[in-house]
């Protein structure tokens, strides 16, 4: 077992995130403000599978057991999860940061917040860009206000993302 302060090796975590499975786990206990039965984990990740709510049961069961006996026991052992196996219950750990910062957030629509706040920066730079070049119907708003509304689309869409991921905020400030 590592030392619970120590980084994980790269190579390390994209064993972990080599495995669909785990990266669902993780995802959904990312997003769980605290403890999840390894039932209700095993079925919210078995409904991501299959596309279907409620999955199949032979699909929870097999997510079940793999979680149980493989997947969870070896989050734990890296200090990325809290796994009691007598409670069947499973929290995240301060240490799932690491792993964290190699998935990428994407939004509901399929792109990554990344490339959304990227595409946002640009489509206001030229937008105010044409203002002050005078293209019509544009320059009619003066470039504050062009400005003005895409700092407010900043703040919006950042509000937005912290409140989506607010137990993993939340447990950033814990610390």
């Amino acid at each position: 077992m590592l030392f619970r302060s120590q980084r994980l090796p790269e190579y390390e975590i994209h064993q972990i995130l080599s495995n669909p499975r785990r990266r669902e786990a993780l995802r959904y206990l990312g997003s769980s403000p605290s403890r999840i039965s390894v039932r209700d984990l095993s079925e919210l990740v078995a409904s991501a599978e299959t596309g279907e709510d409620p999955a199949p049961r032979d699909v929870r069961e097999s997510v079940y057991i793999s979680l149980h006996q493989t997947h969870l026991p070896r989050l734990h052992d890296l200090g990325i999860v809290e796994y009691d196996r007598d409670l069947k219950e499973v929290e995240l750990l301060d240490r799932a940061r690491h792993v964290d910062l190699y998935m990428e957030v994407v939004t509901k629509h399929g792109i990554t917040w990344a490339e959304y706040y990227r595409s946002l920066g640009i489509l206001g730079l030229l937008t105010i860009v044409a203002s002050e070049a005078s293209v019509p119907l544009i320059e009619a708003v003066d470039p504050l206000l062009w400005g003005s509304g895409f700092l407010a689309l900043f703040a919006g869409s950042t509000a937005y993302q912290l409140w989506a991921h607010r137990w993993n905020v939340l447990r950033a400030l814990k610390r």
